[in-house]
């Protein structure tokens, strides 16, 4: 039993030292990131082990209100897209997906546990993962063509419908952590 506190004592000073003092506190284990949008609610699981540093900054974007009153930029047969806050001026659409909120994550946390399959949410950018920053894509049909090339966030757990029904300039009215609510 002893040893068993003791493993546990480690793994908690271990993810500590990944996430930084801040974060462990103010985040769940497994946060639930939930989107109104204008067709209903998606509620998407995070994956802070796997991909600590970009959940902690998409997380910290939530607090923010960074994702409130923008609009979905980018819809394919396969996926739909937010995270641009142009998207909130319509007269700026010719440039929606072309932004972010300025921080880029810097790092690549790509992980072979998870496949980019329907219901993947991945961190979008330009070529190269160490510049994604807000846009967050949700998979709407298998793509293993981005698997090793994308950090994978979370999973959506609730709402696949709507991600179905979403189209460009749909609004996400909130985006709030379960259990914290709008803020």
């Amino acid at each position: 039993m002893r040893a068993r506190i003791g493993m546990v004592a480690l793994v908690a000073l271990v993810s500590g030292a990944v996430l930084g003092a801040d974060a462990r506190q103010a985040m769940p284990a497994s946060p639930v990131l939930v989107l109104e949008t204008a067709k209903g609610t998606i509620e998407i699981q995070l994956f802070p082990q796997e991909a600590p540093k970009s959940v902690e900054h998409i997380v910290a974007l939530v607090r923010k209100g960074f994702y409130r009153g923008q609009r979905v930029h980018r819809v394919t047969p396969g996926l739909m897209q937010f995270g641009d806050p142009a998207t909130r001026d319509m007269s700026r659409r010719d440039t929606w997906g072309n932004g972010g909120s300025g921080k880029p994550i810097g790092v690549a946390e790509i992980s072979k546990k998870r496949a980019q399959v329907r219901g993947t949410v991945g961190l979008a950018h330009a070529g190269t993962p160490e510049y994604a920053d807000s846009q967050l894509y949700i998979l709407k049909t298998p793509n293993p063509g981005l698997n090793g090339k994308h950090a994978i966030v979370g999973t959506v757990v609730r709402g696949m419908e709507v991600v179905d029904k979403l189209q460009v300039a749909d609004v996400i009215k909130q985006a709030y952590l379960k259990g914290e609510g709008p803020r």
